[in-house]
């Protein structure tokens, strides 16, 4: 029998290599899926193969032998999984026993096999017919008195045509309830970009790595949240590219990295080192850096340099004189003790960057989980526009999505703040009128059932209460509703918190064919650079009752809107139908969609600011101010740490592939909290000691997770990590960006409160 017990060892060798080729064969032997899984491997992220469930990083080009990933070969192994959850399974299990089990050993029970349906009498769920499954959701939905009495959720997962359906669906049924698994990730990208650049989306391709003189890397871990990244940085780095690697906690796979597919490094052990400088910054102390490095770029300019690109903001930009003004009010005593570095070091960083001509700065959630994440992200847009950053190789803003087609499905529709103008075209391509209300974003559809407003919840994929903030209270809120129907590959939380009536429909998952009356089908995707490919699963699917998505999503909107006059039956057999209507709905993104997308390596939706054309209201890339050095508010706890919630290596989102995080030195446990040593001792605690966390919070609610190790760990001071979701409990629903609604996940205040003896 394995050795449980928890263990804490530093990881000292490099990331990838030999480790990630061991952790990759044995989970597909503990999937009990070695030939199977390795033979679906050679197909992931291949032209005319499926696209990886996991992370949304482009493709490289079709030349390359592999394209894949550690964390990509889990999510296959325990998509393509043996273990199967039967009817059998539910008839032993009642729902109140499962939800004593851990998020860990619900994901490793295995694929759904057919839909089932709750029956409070026995408190287990129990087979149902899908025609009964798809009439019990249209009776509610029909029932209700308001069609924004339902939320309609979606997860990253989902591919474009389901996401464009299901779009399509909610607004003829009457509502923009449209809570996401974006609201939660990469909403300041979506809502704050556009008022600097025109566009809420990255300005970078794959191939702008090939032809930077300068990387950056925000508040991300690349290692484990989008393992292919390391590729293009690793060459970047051989090249002698600078990399500036931003983060209050040192990641191994940003320190050294050994490629799994380069056959010397391999078999040689060697590795390469991939920031040549690390920026050990507190958390929030981002926008104190990006000052610091715009006011050294103003003093320089005011000493008689020339480090701005003048001829660029003159003719592109609006805002400088006011920006300018903000920078230069800036103290060094001030911006030094906010970011929680030397002075010597935020100079060293804008050298870097002033030196040279072509600049990427990449970020993740590190920057947009906090409560002025929108605003964070337009100070990185700032500073990539004050030397003209924008529609030249090599150069741009890149945020580092997560899920796989996060970024698509808010290009195709899934939007609770829909623009006027695509509200026209879907009136005039399917002849109905729209709602032109905003709708609920993920925070909002929790306070919605709080209040006993929202009646239905239907979730297009994910985990969404395991996902929301403040878990208490969501679970509270979810147990009002009518209806929840789960829409999933695998058993999770989602379905054991549920309403009154609830429904999990197991579908076809991306690695697996989609046959339909008129022949095989492919679904599409967007990665996070707006790069759209093909997918094309290649394994059977795990059960014979399984439906695709799409399928679903008809079928719903046929049991609801009996009258409807769109074409439902006919997108169920044929995708490249709803490929047109898409293309009618967004000719401007999609134009000539079908013929497109033959293309091995898809193609490239259109960015603006690569052109140099700004699509906002003066035409202009606008200069935006964040006014003063905090992301987000201050508490007057002096004692006060911030926490980040952050995932383990061997997780993705909400999904626990094991209780190890190899990287950290964390084995068989997951309550850990990592804590600076100076921290440590001026609580008068130690390495070892078992700690509570509390949150600080204003709304009166006394939030706290026990049990927790105090890991000795080198973060910045001030600042303490431990993992999602086990730590949202202590996330209050109202700490999030008021501009995208995106949770402060990344700077929660939290008192350490010793565990009692």
């Amino acid at each position: 029998m394995a050795d449980d017990k928890p263990r804490y060892k530093s990881y000292n060798s490099p990331a990838g290599g030999w480790g990630a080729a061991a952790a990759t064969a044995k989970v597909l032997l503990e999937q009990s899926v070695v030939t199977k899984g390795s033979r679906a491997l050679l197909s992931m992220n291949q032209p005319g193969g499926f696209k990886c469930p996991s992370c949304a990083f482009p493709d490289a080009s079709c030349t390359k032998k592999l394209e894949f990933c550690e964390n990509g070969a889990k999510a296959l192994a325990h998509e393509a999984t043996k273990f199967r959850v039967t009817r059998e399974f539910f008839a032993q299990h009642s729902v109140t026993d499962l939800m004593e089990q851990s998020d860990y050993w619900l994901e490793m029970q295995g694929r759904l096999t057919e839909p089932m349906r709750y029956d409070a009498a026995t408190d287990h769920y129990v087979p149902v017919r899908w025609d009964d499954a798809f009439a019990l959701i249209g009776r509610h939905l029909r029932a209700l008195a308001s069609p924004h009495e339902a939320e309609f959720y979606t997860s990253g997962r989902t591919a474009n045509e389901t996401a464009f359906l299901y779009s399509i669906f909610v607004r003829e049924f009457g509502t923009n309830n449209f809570p996401d698994c974006s609201n939660m990730c990469h909403e300041p990208t979506s809502r704050g970009l556009p008022h600097s650049i025109g566009v809420g989306k990255g300005t970078v391709i794959l191939d702008d790595f090939e032809h930077a003189e300068a990387i950056f890397l925000i508040g991300h871990n690349a290692g484990t949240n989008a393992p292919r990244m390391m590729t293009p940085l690793v060459e970047a780095r051989k090249r002698g590219v600078p990399i500036v690697a931003v983060n209050p906690m040192p990641e191994r796979a940003l320190i050294k990295f050994t490629e799994p597919q380069d056959i010397v490094q391999m078999a040689t052990f060697g590795s390469t080192e991939v920031s040549s400088e690390f920026v050990h910054i507190r958390i929030g102390g981002d926008l104190a850096l990006l000052k610091g490095m715009m006011k050294v770029m103003f003093e320089r300019e005011a000493a008689g340099e020339t480090v701005l690109d003048h001829d660029f903001i003159a003719e592109h930009t609006s805002g400088f004189a006011t920006l300018k003004a903000d920078i230069e009010a800036q103290t060094w005593p001030d911006l030094v003790a906010a970011a929680g570095i030397d002075e010597a070091q935020i100079r060293r960083c804008a050298e870097i960057y002033i030196r040279s001509d072509a600049t990427i700065i990449c970020y993740g959630m590190g920057v947009t989980q906090h409560q002025q994440g929108s605003q964070l992200v337009q100070q990185i847009a700032n500073l990539l526009l004050l030397k003209g950053n924008y529609g030249k190789p090599g150069a741009g803003i890149s945020p580092i999505r997560g899920h796989s087609n996060v970024q698509g499905d808010r290009t195709v529709g899934i939007d609770e703040k829909p623009g006027q103008a695509y509200l026209d075209k879907v009136r005039d391509v399917f002849g109905f009128e729209p709602p032109r209300g905003e709708g609920h974003h993920s925070i909002e559809s929790v306070e919605a059932m709080m209040a006993g407003t929202a009646k239905v919840f239907i979730g297009l994929g994910g985990n969404f209460v395991r996902a929301v903030p403040d878990t208490g209270r969501a679970y509270d809120a979810m147990r009002k509703l009518d209806l929840t129907v789960g829409i999933a590959t695998k058993l999770n939380r989602g379905h054991l918190v549920h309403g009154r009536d609830a429904l999990i429909l197991p579908v076809i998952a991306r690695s697996e064919r989609i046959e339909t009356a008129a022949g095989e089908q492919f679904v599409t995707i967007e990665d996070s650079m707006s790069n759209v490919t093909a997918s094309r699963g290649v394994l059977e699917p795990a059960s014979a009752d399984l439906m695709p998505e799409t399928e679903i999503v008809c079928r719903m909107a046929m049991a609801t809107l009996p009258d409807s006059k769109t074409g439902w039956a006919s997108y169920i057999d044929d995708y490249g139908l709803i490929r047109d209507k898409i293309a009618a709905v967004y000719p401007a993104l999609y134009e000539g969609f079908s013929e497109r997308i033959k293309a091995p390596m898809g193609f490239h939706l259109d960015i603006p600011p690569r052109r140099r054309v700004w699509a906002t209201p003066n035409g202009k890339a606008n200069f935006l101010v964040l006014p003063g050095l905090a992301v987000n508010a201050a508490v007057d706890d002096p004692d006060m740490l911030r926490l980040a919630t952050v995932r383990s290596h061997d997780q993705f989102n909400t999904t626990i592939y094991s209780y190890n995080d190899r990287y950290r030195g964390v084995y068989n446990d997951r309550m850990v909290l990592f804590m600076n040593a100076d921290d440590i001792a001026a609580r008068g605690l130690e390495a070892g000691t078992k700690v509570a966390l509390e949150t600080i919070s204003a709304d009166g609610v006394v939030r706290r997770v026990g049990g927790l190790t105090i890991l000795d760990y080198p973060m910045s001071r001030g600042s303490v990590a431990g993992y999602y979701p086990e730590l949202n409990p202590l996330l209050p629903l109202a700490h999030y960006d008021r501009t995208s609604g995106c949770p402060a996940a990344k700077s929660i205040p939290v008192r350490v409160v010793r565990a009692a003896d």
